[in-house]
């Protein structure tokens, strides 16, 4: 199937990572594919299809099940110009995926909040190069503030369910980064070090955006008590996260983690860290992030994505 070949062709060896490339799993061509606009492609449990060319157009959102989720104000289900449609990357029902935040949920004004860090170049990447981030960039400076805000509100009023199982691992199967994620190649293993290691439990539907989709997120024995033990002491920065996040990480006058991509939060964390998101609303994570080592972030981020306030996807 060309899906699964545009996946090969986009492999990159995971051998020889630096310290965070881990948290960027890239894995794209040298040069940009060519996508089938004739061939449909299906999916178990609708009778909707789309092309490759339909699956890639980041300005149409790619919805599989639309009596699923409440109409799609404009700005979700289209884009215009450089900006993508919001429901393409963090899809209709705003699930999100390990490349960028799961919006479902969210309050509107925090939401708001962070189109506009990022239009004004406030919230960057942890390791540079990161084509969500850029993306998301490009998106928020060309779409408009009625927009954002009929986006934002929609966003806000849906429910979110994590779609992520954390499991310890001391050896994993062979991850490669491909499109955003990564591959795991189960004849093969290798140490989790101090990592974050998040894959599609089905590749394929990962490529057809998938909204119903489970994740794997690997990392490391005892990461999970290891975060509880932060989150609830606060750690170096003697902060416990429920003071903002809220009981159970589900939301307080911070925003809610609970049930979240790891791999996102870590992303998120280390940003603070680094000070390469630095908005205003920023100012408080900074320097709390800033006193947490490296397997702290990982511990952080596997305890709170453990947490399930609304249970697995059915």
């Amino acid at each position: 199937m060309m899906l699964i070949r545009c996946l090969a062709l986009a492999a990159v060896a995971s051998t020889g990572l630096s310290a965070l490339t881990w948290l960027t799993p890239l894995g794209v061509p040298d040069k940009a594919p060519v996508w089938d606009k004739v061939k449909p492609f299906g999916l178990d449990g609708t009778s909707r299809t789309f092309t490759e060319a339909e699956l890639h157009d980041r300005l149409k959102a790619v919805d599989w099940f639309p009596n699923a989720h409440p109409p799609m104000p404009q700005p979700v289900a289209n884009g215009h110009g450089g900006a993508g449609a919001c429901g393409f990357c963090h899809l209709p029902d705003g699930a999100g995926r390990p490349e960028n935040a799961a919006l479902a949920g969210l309050p509107a004004g925090y939401i708001e909040e962070q189109v506009a860090a990022f239009a004004a170049g406030q919230r960057r990447p942890p390791t540079g190069e990161w084509t969500p981030n850029t993306l998301m960039s490009k998106t928020s400076a060309e779409i408009t503030a009625p927009e954002i805000k009929a986006a934002a509100l929609y966003f806000s009023r849906l429910k979110f369910a994590s779609h992520v199982r954390v499991v310890e691992a001391a050896q994993i199967p062979r991850a490669t980064p491909m499109a955003y994620v990564y591959s795991l190649d189960r004849s093969r293993m290798e140490p989790i070090g101090v990592r974050i290691i998040e894959a599609p439990d089905a590749p394929e539907g990962f490529e057809k955006r998938d909204p119903r989709l489970h994740y794997t997120a690997f990392v490391p024995p005892g990461a999970v008590a290891n975060g509880a033990a932060l989150a609830r002491t606060g750690g170096p920065a003697a902060q416990p996260c429920a003071a903002c996040h809220g009981a159970g990480l589900k939301g307080g006058i911070a925003p809610p983690l609970a049930g979240r991509s790891p791999s996102y939060i870590a992303r998120q964390l280390f940003s603070f860290r680094l000070g390469v998101r630095n908005n205003p609303g920023a100012a408080a994570m900074a320097p709390v992030a800033g006193k947490l080592s490296d397997r702290d972030v990982v511990s952080l981020a596997a305890y709170a994505a453990s947490l399930k306030p609304l249970g697995l996807r059915p």
